[in-house]
């Protein structure tokens, strides 16, 4: 099995800046695609950003330029930094990963609050 454990969410004032992360551990293989996802209230999850293993990505419009993904493959992790944060970005954020441990699966994360006050 892969577990995905994000950390990093809060409270931040509109126009701060917040980190996330995301650790993948279980008996992995190879991941080829990491990414990240965002619920707010009354909506439907969203893709935010992704990142392939060769680095290529992916951004949703409302947050280009603004956020950006890294990933270190040796630790299995993704990062988010969000900056310029906007009351519109309050939602609960989730790391997602498609994973090889035998056979290839979607995995997610239990999901971090992130809160941007106006």
């Amino acid at each position: 099995q892969v577990q995905l454990v994000e950390s990093g969410g809060g409270l931040v004032q509109a126009g701060g800046s917040l980190r996330l992360s995301c650790q993948a551990s279980g008996s992995i293989v190879s991941i080829n695609y990491m990414g990240w996802y965002r619920q707010a209230p009354g909506k439907q999850r969203e893709l935010v950003t992704s990142i392939t293993s060769d680095g290529n990505t992916v951004y949703a419009d409302s947050v280009k330029g603004r956020f950006t993904i890294s990933r270190d493959n040796a630790r299995n992790t993704v990062y988010l930094q969000m900056n310029s944060l906007k009351p519109e970005d309050t939602a609960v954020y989730y790391c997602n990963a498609r994973a090889f441990n035998g056979a290839w699966g979607v995995y997610w994360g239990q999901g971090t609050q992130v809160t941007v006050s106006s």
